[in-house]
């Protein structure tokens, strides 16, 4: 009972992390190793116990989606879905102690991205107008979000800069409808492969769920500043606690 209360307790403000900055992996994913869950499996049960906030996200964004070029729309979450099943797989195929070798590095890479992440898209909107559509880099990304979704918002919102774009509004639509399409082909496949814990699973998906809806007062009252400055710092500890194992 003191696990399960814990993932509830770390989903739960994984929700809300996702819905005021993002970060929630710095949390579900931590928490089930904790919870004696193996590192591969928890990564896999950590993607589909934030999987239902993403959905929320793309809904709230679905005038935003609407009005985005549909053809490119179709060829973009294509490849979106293609990435995802491509990461998810080679998901499946590393055993835990190769994966453990890798997270803390991803965890790291997860962070830094976080913190500049700012810059990067300012970096990207300075050299990215007229870069094209970027089907290959929309790719690489996917994989890496099949593989492990920490941080991937804020690649995409980079991407999205890189592109061209500007209005925040159709970039977080994109994002979120982007994410959904991702996580649901890892869910699928995670779920046939049989590697999701689905009791912690479930319980974390109603947590983060109701810790999304949380979140939205909170995103008015609180100062990005400090929101910000918490992920960061959560994601810098995780990260070194992982290096340290």
């Amino acid at each position: 009972m003191e696990d399960y209360l814990i993932l509830a307790v770390a989903a739960f403000f994984a929700g809300t992390l996702n819905t005021v900055a993002g970060g929630g992996t710095f949390l579900t994913f931590p928490a089930l190793v904790y919870a004696g869950i193996p590192i591969v499996s928890a990564n896999a049960t950590s993607a589909v116990a934030v999987f239902p906030g993403y959905l929320g996200g793309a809904l709230g964004f679905r005038s935003e989606i609407a009005a985005f070029d549909r053809r490119r729309l179709v060829h973009i979450a294509a490849l979106t879905a293609l990435g995802g099943l491509v990461g998810s797989l080679l998901l499946l195929v590393s055993s835990n102690k190769a994966f453990s070798l890798v997270v803390p590095f991803l965890l790291a890479i997860a962070t830094v991205t976080f913190a500049f992440g700012t810059k990067i898209q300012s970096i990207a909107r300075r050299f990215g107008s007229g870069t094209g559509k970027g089907w290959f880099s929309t790719l690489l990304i996917s994989i890496y979000g099949g593989y492990f979704n920490g941080g991937l918002g804020i690649v995409l919102l980079a991407l999205f800069s890189l592109w061209g774009m500007r209005d925040l509004n159709t970039m977080n639509g994109l994002k979120s409808g982007l994410s959904f399409i991702l996580s649901a082909i890892s869910v699928i496949t995670f779920a046939v492969a049989g590697i999701v814990a689905w009791p912690q699973a479930l319980v974390m998906m109603v947590a983060s769920t109701i810790g999304g809806y949380a979140g939205a007062p909170l995103a008015r009252a609180l100062p990005a500043s400090v929101v910000r400055l918490v992920v960061i710092v959560v994601g810098t500890v995780m990260s070194l606690i992982f290096f340290s194992r």
